[in-house]
């Protein structure tokens, strides 16, 4: 899979798309990119709303833009935000990405100067609940 992956593909829709979140209260813009199974890349922004729990984040938006699209695995992540700090996925949206995504799915985390880290989702949320755990 490593060699596959597309990190520039990835890093230029989620920056791209980063420009046109909705943030006029935090001010704080993440964008998201995801590859689907199928090759296409999928990207979300933040979306905020006066009624603060009612808000997106960037990765649901890229999830969303996927499921809508027919897609259902998802085999990278890439989520990019500014500051000092690295913006990874908050754990809402770790456990959305599980939905999609397996273990050993890449999440790199990016900002203006490109990629910053780099982590599977199972660093990010292990020993995970996810569709297995449910009876068929």
């Amino acid at each position: 899979m490593a060699e596959e992956l597309d990190v520039e593909a990835l890093f230029r829709a989620a920056a791209s798309i980063q420009r046109q979140a909705y943030a006029p209260y935090s001010r704080f813009r993440v964008g998201a990119a995801l590859l689907a199974e199928d090759g296409v890349v999928h990207a979300g922004c933040n979306v905020e709303n006066a009624a603060y729990p009612v808000g997106s984040c960037a990765e649901a938006g890229a999830i969303a833009a996927m499921a809508g699209s027919g897609a259902r695995k998802i085999m990278a992540v890439l989520v990019y935000g500014e500051g000092e700090e690295l913006v990874t996925p908050c754990g809402a949206c770790r456990q959305r990405i599980r939905e999609f995504a397996a273990p050993e799915t890449p999440v790199l985390i990016a900002g203006p100067g490109g990629v910053r880290a780099r982590f599977t989702l199972a660093e990010l949320l292990p020993a995970s609940f996810g569709p297995a755990n449910l009876p068929r």
